[in-house]
């Protein structure tokens, strides 16, 4: 590891930051080493980095001071925060203040934060169109990491600013696939109406950030929108009908019905569905497949993603 540029990152036992880890574990001639950030060590996932040739190092990223020690000698860093953990965009930003403030102290040379816009950008507080959540957001989750952009550009640190997009894994992870209706047929049901939804293998964002650490300089100051897709919901539909062997239909139910499904984060989830279908247009204008593509020349596409994650999808 001495004579690589050792790559920070946070949330490496998660989806995004372990595709980092496992990227660059995987190009043994790419000149960098992975340096997985993590609450504990001792976790089965933890391990497994190790295995693969991961220095694993504790931290927690409520914690400048444990950040920063994580973050000494790096070259770079990537940083994400964990809105879903507490659902507290509060707690997020200041995940996200932490990151920034730990990046500056370590000097660390090329800081990557994974984010996403502001929707307030496009449907203010007083808009009624979709309800205000938490008293001062739309898309909470979003909101929160597009308001916390401004501590890095603050600190005065070489940032790129990562714009992600949907993970398909929310299939697997977030209940959001097909299931079996009353019918006996299995539903896709998304409040998306005819609009595409963008989205990408959450392995792929990690991929193509470790292609802008491997770009260098040319990504610094910059910000990056990156998709593996653009769907409609019947096109998903179809995607799914065959990947699984039998027939899927999309439902279009609307936002209303899907904010009162009653699981945690509904209505910010709902929300957000509506604001990817009402501003489709803006949406994929800071989104490029072509982009991602260029910095992952592996980018899946929807069905090739489906093909390998099938019998992981929950279809109760």
């Amino acid at each position: 590891m001495a004579d690589k540029k050792i790559i920070a990152v946070t949330g490496a036992t998660g989806l995004q930051g372990g595709g980092l880890v496992r990227a660059i574990l995987a190009d043994k001639a790419g000149g960098f080493a992975a340096r997985a950030i993590t609450r504990d060590p001792t976790s089965d996932k933890a391990k497994a980095l190790a295995a693969l040739g991961a220095e694993v190092v504790k931290a927690d990223v409520d914690d400048v001071d444990s950040l920063t020690r994580a973050f000494a000698g790096a070259h770079g860093a990537y940083c994400v925060t964990f809105f879903w953990h507490y659902m507290s965009p509060e707690r997020e930003m200041e995940q996200a203040k932490a990151e920034a403030t730990a990046a500056k102290n370590a000097k660390v040379q090329h800081t990557i934060r994974s984010t996403l816009e502001d929707t307030r950008r496009f449907v203010p507080l007083n808009d009624d169109r979709m309800p205000t959540l938490m008293g001062s957001y739309k898309v909470p989750h979003f909101d929160a990491k597009g308001a916390s952009d401004r501590f890095f550009a603050e600190a005065g640190i070489p940032v790129t600013n990562l714009i992600t997009s949907f993970y398909w894994d929310n299939f697997i992870y977030f209940g959001m696939g097909p299931k079996k209706g009353a019918d006996g047929a299995l539903h896709l049901a998304l409040p998306m109406g005819d609009k595409k939804l963008g989205g990408i293998a959450a392995e792929d964002i990690g991929r193509c950030a470790y292609g802008i650490f491997r770009r260098g300089r040319e990504y610094v100051g910059k910000t990056v929108g990156i998709v593996g897709a653009l769907m409609t919901g019947a096109e998903m539909a179809a995607s799914f009908s065959k990947a699984l062997g039998q027939r899927v239909q999309y439902d279009a139910i609307p936002p209303a019905a899907y904010r009162k499904l009653g699981f945690p984060g509904a209505e910010d989830i709902g929300n957000m569905f509506q604001y990817y279908a009402d501003f489709e247009k803006e949406f994929a204008a800071m989104r490029s497949v072509s982009e991602a593509r260029a910095l992952n020349p592996e980018l899946l596409t929807f069905d090739q993603w489906l093909v390998r994650n099938k019998d992981r999808i929950p279809l109760a």
